[in-house]
């Protein structure tokens, strides 16, 4: 009877630890138009340095927080000049000093950039976009959907895809 308890705590406590590995640690927002829904984490800058730093130059970020962005489309569209079938895909991003690398890839449900070299061979399309200097420091990153373009902003930098 002690192994059975003993054996039931153990699997109850390892069930538990890695639930809480995946727990969400931020806010977690939906932004959508008629055409596009994005979903993904929400972090905040918390006075640090965010890109190059933090997220450094060079390395596949998942673009949020916890699990990946993913981002939904209702029709086939026209990605940073590269078509896209409708569907979901997780939003990958490669920060860099003058010029974004922004990655959609059908490999779904992934935590963080943690795999994504296990699976880079389901990129669907990989753009490069301007990044742009903000004046002023956002501290949550931010999706919008300004009818033509998947904007994203945090700390001092904004990039935009456009769409059609």
């Amino acid at each position: 009877m002690k192994h059975l308890l003993l054996a039931a705590f153990f699997c109850m406590a390892t069930t538990l630890g890695f639930a809480q590995e995946k727990a969400r640690k931020s806010p977690h927002v939906n932004v959508e138009n008629k055409e596009i829904k994005v979903v993904y984490g929400q972090p905040s800058k918390k006075g640090r340095v965010i890109f190059g730093t933090l997220e450094p130059f060079g390395k596949v970020w998942r673009t949020g927080a916890d699990e990946a962005t993913e981002i939904t489309f209702k029709k086939d569209v026209v990605f940073g000049g590269k078509p896209v079938k409708a569907g979901t895909y997780t939003f990958f991003s490669i920060p860099d000093a003058k010029t974004w690398t922004v990655i959609l890839n059908g490999k779904l449900g992934q935590w963080g950039a943690y795999d994504y070299d296990k699976n880079k061979g389901e990129d669907v399309v990989s753009v490069k976009v301007p990044r742009e200097t903000l004046k002023a420091p956002v501290e949550k990153l931010t999706f919008t959907l300004p009818g033509n373009a998947v904007v994203f902003e945090w700390d001092d930098t904004k990039v935009s895809v456009p769409v059609k």
